[in-house]
Parts: structure tokens; C-alpha cells; sequence
């Protein structure tokens, strides 16, 4: 009996130290757990524009400020009205829409351009307005691979998003001229700046009906016409085709109506060969014309090549602009 209890006694001092310790061993992982927790970096905070408060300043109309005394564009500057930029965002180079200003910044003659004079001085300004440095750093060679074809600006005036580039990035959120996205970089010798301020996208493009067609021969004598070939060719694409539609549909409204079909182009290439491709483009036309029930004896067609702009051809949203067919009333 007493070996019985003398072993009963054993048993349950042997059981509450293994218990004793895989108390301990527990504990001691749960606070090595906590302890690992505690260690690991927060998760960066991911970009979001609603975090940057709104500028009171006056910034003035765009591009919103003028060059560094003493510095000067290198080149024309490439200016759109509506384009695409892109801007690092959290170390990823993403678009944003709107007006565009892009420059090569170099020193004017005689003196020598400095680097420092050239980021301090916006760094001071933007950041007077209001501005939030939202990037300051390089991209990755991957990040360039993956985003530079996007771009169709890659490789103009001002160009900037290259891996071995550091690129500072500010921000001016204004409640009157939108938001203001504004990115420069430099180096020894000459600095780089975009500017863009951020709009929607505004569809200008209206379907062209007869009855407009019918309105301006009437009224002004001519219509003014953007029918698309394909490149350099005289072939007349799907929505050109609908075009031709609504212009054999005003000549049957007034039976009596007779035409001339002007092709045009803008000084771009040859002018021989420009003035070939208006001429073909313009008998393209007629011939849709007459495949369209419409007599041949009310029409013709010729093409002018570069000969008569309607606005001069020094920026390529003029240069689209003289690329046109005129249909002009024949008294």
C-alpha cells in the first residue's frame, strides 16, 4: 500500500513539471510572436491625393510660374492643350491627363548653369504655394521597361522618368485650377521640368449630318470637311465612308446642287507628292460620291496639295487643321 502511494506521489510530481514546462515553452513563444510583431516595419501608406490639403496661394494662370532668373527653355517647349504625362507615383510611373507643358531648362549665354541653383530654386518656390513633395527618388530599371512605350511623348522636349534620373515630384491641389502636378530633375548641366494641369477629357468630335453640309454650301458657299484615308493613301476609312454618306445625302436633298471637291494636306514631306496625294484623295470622294447614286456631271474634284492653308502650318493641331476636303458650291 505504501509503495502504491509512494508511486501515485511520483507520478503526479513528474506530470506537473512536463505540464510546468510546456507552460513555459508556450509562454515563451507567445511573447517571442508579440515580440516579432512588434519588429516588423509598418506598412508604407499607399499615395492617395485626398491627403493633400488644398493651396490658398495665387499661382497665377498656367504654366503657373516663370524660369530661374538667369535660366532659359533650351528649345521650343513641347505645350498641348490635352495630353499625357507621367508622374512617379510611390516609385510607379502613372498618367495624368490634362495641359501640358514640357522643357529642356539650360543657363542663358555667358553664364553656367548650376544644378542646385536650378532645384533649390523650385524647391523654395513650390513649396511657398502650397506644394506637397510627394516623390523624391529613382524609378527601377523594370518600372522603366514596363512603363516607356506607354508614353507617346517619350523621347520629346523635356522628357523625364529614366531609371538613372532622380525625379522630385510636388503636388499643388487648388479648389479653383484642379489639381497641379509638377516634376523636375537636373544635373550638372541642364535641368529638365513638366508641368501639367490635371482636366477630364472633353469629347469635341460631332457627327457631320447633311443637313449641316446643306446649311454651309448654302450660307457660307463651302463646307469645310476632315474625312480619314488611310496613311499616305487615298483609301477612304470606315468613319470617312459615313462622312460621304451624309454628303451624297444633302445632294439629293437639293437636286440642283453642284460641287467642287478641294483635297488639301499640310506642308508635311514633298510638296509634288502632297499635292498627288490631295488630288487622289479628292476623286476617292467622287467616286464614293457616284457609288452613291449621285451624277457625275454635278461633281469634281481637285487637289491642292499645301497650296491653300487655312492656318499656318507651325504646330501639328494646325497641321491636322489644313488637312481637309472642302466642298465648294459651284454657281
Amino acid at each position: 500500500m505504501k509503495k502504491g502511494i509512494l508511486l501515485f506521489a511520483l507520478t503526479s510530481m513528474i506530470f506537473s513539471c512536463n505540464k510546468k514546462s510546456e507552460g513555459d515553452q508556450n509562454t515563451e513563444a507567445e511573447t517571442e510572436q508579440v515580440s516579432e510583431k512588434n519588429n516588423q516595419p509598418e506598412t508604407e501608406k499607399k499615395f492617395n491625393i485626398e491627403d493633400i490639403a488644398f493651396s490658398n496661394a495665387s499661382i497665377g494662370d498656367f504654366p503657373f510660374f516663370t524660369l530661374p532668373q538667369g535660366l532659359t527653355q533650351q528649345n521650343k517647349p513641347l505645350e498641348k492643350k490635352f495630353d499625357v504625362c507621367y508622374f512617379p507615383i510611390d516609385g510607379i510611373m502613372t498618367p495624368f491627363e490634362g495641359r501640358l507643358y514640357k522643357a529642356n531648362i539650360t543657363s542663358k549665354a555667358g553664364e553656367e548653369f548650376s544644378q542646385r541653383y536650378f532645384e533649390k530654386s523650385l524647391e523654395d518656390y513650390l513649396t511657398s504655394v502650397g506644394a506637397v513633395k510627394v516623390f523624391d527618388g529613382k524609378i527601377s530599371s523594370e518600372e522603366y521597361d514596363r512603363y516607356n512605350k506607354q508614353d507617346p511623348n517619350k523621347g520629346d522636349e523635356g522628357d523625364i522618368g529614366y531609371a538613372d534620373e532622380q525625379i522630385k515630384f510636388y503636388i499643388i491641389r487648388t479648389k479653383d485650377k484642379g489639381n497641379i502636378y509638377v516634376q523636375f530633375s537636373a544635373n550638372n548641366a541642364a535641368g529638365k521640368l513638366n508641368i501639367l494641369q490635371e482636366e477630364a477629357f472633353k469629347q469635341t468630335i460631332t457627327k457631320v449630318t447633311a443637313d449641316e453640309i446643306a446649311k454651309d454650301l448654302a450660307e457660307k458657299g463651302k463646307s469645310i470637311l476632315y474625312i480619314n484615308f488611310d496613311v499616305d493613301k487615298s483609301t477612304i476609312l470606315p468613319d470617312g465612308k459615313e462622312i460621304v454618306k451624309e454628303i451624297a445625302g444633302a445632294l439629293k436633298e437639293k437636286s440642283s446642287l453642284k460641287i467642287a471637291i478641294e483635297g488639301h494636306t499640310d506642308n508635311s514631306g514633298n510638296a509634288a507628292h502632297n499635292k498627288k496625294l490631295s488630288d487622289d484623295r479628292a476623286k476617292a470622294v467622287l467616286s464614293a460620291l457616284t457609288a452613291q447614286g449621285i451624277d457625275q456631271s454635278r461633281l469634281s474634284a481637285k487637289g491642292f496639295g499645301a497650296e491653300r492653308p487655312l492656318v499656318p502650318n507651325d504646330s501639328e493641331d494646325k497641321k491636322a487643321k489644313n488637312r481637309r476636303v472642302e466642298l465648294v458650291k459651284i454657281k
